[in-house]
């Protein structure tokens, strides 16, 4: 394992502690004091994973992750003071992956660091019975490409909205607890909390409304989840 994770954080110390004990574990470590160019280290480092403070000068790390999204999919995790369900809302509309409040014990941030890597991996073909599509209710998942395919437009998903869409269409007509979605979609080792699901779901239903007869394509199901509904 030699993941290269980038530090965005200005606690000098942090990022020391941080480096080191990551680096023990054959990590390759990038750091930034501030997010003023990490949307242009991203893109040409090519990290497999950001670590972002949410409390910097110059730049916030809500307005850091909406500059590397505009450039990148890489898999982001806040580090927050914050703890309120609000800001962990924020973030996971930006397109964060995860959170984790200060302080944290190092291990157990590589422990999260792990989780969150092994769930962003798009699906191989093999998951999709030799397919490199999937198609459900008039939709068409590109794996190679972690793209949805909706009339013909494509549409670039996270890997947290790959997942769940994929989880979707392969299960249609189907009613899936939100426990039930993060599992299938994130495994049993993902610590979330409801809204997240409900955020990531939200996002998709956003991108589905703009066609007609894909509005209603993810239903709500008062009291037990959610419904991706098959028939076109």
């Amino acid at each position: 394992m030699n993941e290269t994770i980038l530090i965005v954080d200005d606690d000098v110390k942090l990022r020391e502690i941080l480096r080191e004990y990551f680096e023990e574990y054959g990590h390759t470590i990038l750091e930034l004091p501030d997010g003023t160019t990490a949307a242009s280290t991203v893109a040409a480092k090519r990290p497999d994973i950001v670590l972002l403070d949410v409390m910097m000068p110059r730049m916030d790390g809500f307005e850091v992750l909406r500059e590397i999204r505009g450039v990148s999919r890489v898999p982001v995790i806040m580090l927050t003071a914050k703890g309120e369900d609000s800001d962990r809302i924020v973030g996971l509309e930006l397109g964060a992956d995860d959170y984790i409040p200060k302080p944290f014990n190092p291990r157990e941030l590589l422990a999260r660091i792990r989780a969150v890597l092994r769930r962003t991996v798009a699906p191989t073909a093999s998951e999709f019975d030799g397919a490199t599509q999937l198609q459900a209710g008039g939709l068409t998942l590109d794996t190679p490409r972690q793209m949805l395919l909706v009339n013909g437009d494509e549409h670039e998903l996270s890997s947290a909205e790959f997942n769940l869409m994929s989880v979707f269409m392969r299960h249609p007509d189907v009613v899936l607890s939100r426990e039930k979605l993060m599992n299938l979609a994130w495994g049993r080792d993902y610590e979330a909390y409801d809204r997240t699901i409900d955020v990531h779901v939200s996002k998709l239903r956003g991108l589905l409304k703009e066609y007609e007869g894909h509005e209603k394509r993810i239903r709500t199901v008062w009291g037990s989840g959610y419904k991706f509904v098959g028939s076109a």
